[in-house]
């Protein structure tokens, strides 16, 4: 029977090559097994893992998951009806919880370092007629992507993520603790705060960071520096431009790998935006981005004139960003905990500007006339975000401002005080900027749209039906 790829055409020449060569390190005898990763609706990795010879006929017939996947919120409860007909989905192919399959695309193909004997690969999800699964994010990024490049540029992103790592001290795994979701674990600090950049400080957790920077390059992902972040225990990465899925690709392997490499070493990493513990800090994912000209693969923001920020096809897309700034704010902080972070005066946005070189705008500038590292860092995410969400709402609000010509108006040299449009405070108004920006619906889909606010609305009420310390602390005396 033909293979499900070639029944459907899913890869190009390229990655027929390259799954040709993947196939020679499996029947090598080098490996033992074969993870079939698939990022979900949150950015999360799911799959399979798959013994060699196993292994070898599902790069070319994929790897069947139950459709319940595509209705989980962040707690694993199956939000959607999934018995009843269209699968609670509005699609027959999904219902019943049926199947749908992960195709792995061969030019991810890793190694994983910490894994003896296990290689990795990163798929993409098909309904069983090879049409791609609508509720799938990595497509929806590379839909974006080919809209760009029919402009004539390419995208290029390197990530600055900020993110926590502490000492396990209990796991929670006691009877008790089994929950949906269950018991978060018992740390403590690694480092207490705050010593920004501090040698010191670095070299106390110097084996922590020697951990990360040798698995890290084991598997071939572009990092550039680690540094001790503001607050205790935190700390951050960067790493160099890359182009197009490939950042976001980066992005979900590198916090799958963060957490893997940290719970084998006695460690817990966390890229939750704000963990609830005395003196924490906010951790943010700051997004620098440009475009690349296809013809000539020069830095197309790259200014001609001296005292021009950007140039002109720069300036159109920071306008866009700037203008979309609110419907994208929900895919670049998708979670209650993120909008923690938007706070006045704090490094962090509480509106959509921009600014040359202002750490407390939402939109920095960085570069100049003659500098091909001019750029736009976006300092709006959460490290918690899907990146093929997170990048496609760049993408298409740039891709708006660009068909448009879009001003972006001055620069806000006190981003705290310029009159410019507030950011979403909460989930839920975040939920409705994305419902009423009429051109990121049309271009992500109203159907995704619609599936992904009730994902997430279902993930604000059920934290609507929970009493919090603060409300027991604030009136169980009092009245």
């Amino acid at each position: 029977m033909t293979a499900f790829v070639d029944r459907h055409g899913l890869w190009s020449d390229d990655q027929a090559r390259q799954a040709q060569a993947v196939l020679q390190v499996i029947e090598s005898g080098e490996l033992d097994v074969v993870r079939f990763a698939w990022p979900d609706q949150h950015g999360l990795l799911r799959g399979k893992t798959l013994v060699a010879d196993e292994a070898r006929s599902a790069l070319r017939n994929g790897v069947r998951l139950t459709s319940t996947l595509l209705g989980k919120d962040t707690s694993h409860k199956t939000v959607f009806p999934v018995f009843t007909r269209g699968g609670g989905f509005g699609l027959g192919a999904l219902q019943g919880g049926a199947d749908f399959t992960i195709v792995p695309d061969p030019s991810t193909f890793r190694r994983l370092p910490w894994a003896p004997r296990t290689g990795w690969l990163l798929c993409d999800a098909y309904l069983a007629d090879g049409q791609v699964c609508p509720f799938a994010t990595r497509p929806i990024l590379q839909h974006a992507l080919t809209a760009l490049a029919g402009l004539g540029f390419d995208f290029v992103a390197g990530l600055e993520v900020e993110f926590h790592v502490f000492k396990l001290d209990d796991p929670k795994l006691g009877l008790a603790d089994a929950g949906q979701p269950g018991e978060p674990p018992r740390v403590s600090l690694l480092s207490q705060g705050f010593q920004y950049l501090t040698e010191l400080r670095y070299d106390r957790v110097d084996s922590v960071m020697e951990l990360l920077r040798s698995q890290l390059l084991a598997l071939g992902l572009p990092l550039r520096t680690l540094e001790v972040e503001f607050g205790p225990s935190q700390f951050e990465l960067t790493f160099g431009p890359t182009v197009g899925t490939e950042p976001a690709d980066t992005m979900v392997l590198l916090r799958s790998a963060i957490k893997q490499v940290c719970q084998r070493a006695g460690l817990h990493a966390t890229f939750m935006c704000r963990p609830r513990m005395p003196q924490v800090m906010s951790s943010g994912w700051h997004l620098h981005q440009s475009l690349r000209r296809r013809g000539d693969g020069r830095n197309a923001f790259m200014p001609q004139d001296a005292g021009r920020p950007l140039s002109e096809t720069g300036l159109h897309y920071l306008a866009g960003l700037k203008q979309h700034a609110r419907g994208a704010a929900v895919l670049a902080c998708p979670t209650i905990n993120g909008y923690r972070r938007y706070r006045p005066m704090s490094l962090a946005p509480d509106r959509a500007a921009w600014a040359h070189d202002n750490r407390g705008a939402m939109l920095r500038v960085i570069g100049g006339a003659d500098d091909p590292g001019s750029r736009i860092e976006n300092r709006v995410g959460e490290p918690a975000a899907n990146p093929y969400l997170y990048l496609a709402s760049q993408v298409l609000s740039g891709l708006d401002g660009l068909q448009r010509r879009l001003d972006p108006g001055p620069s806000a040299d006190a981003p705290y005080e310029t009159p410019a449009e507030p950011l979403p405070r909460s989930l839920p108004e975040a939920l409705d900027c994305l419902r009423e920006d009429a051109w990121l619906c049309e271009r992500l889909g109203p159907g995704f749209v619609d599936y992904y606010c009730r994902l997430k609305q279902a993930e604000t009420d059920r934290f609507n039906l929970e009493v919090s310390e603060w409300e027991q602390r604030e009136y169980f005396d009092l009245f």
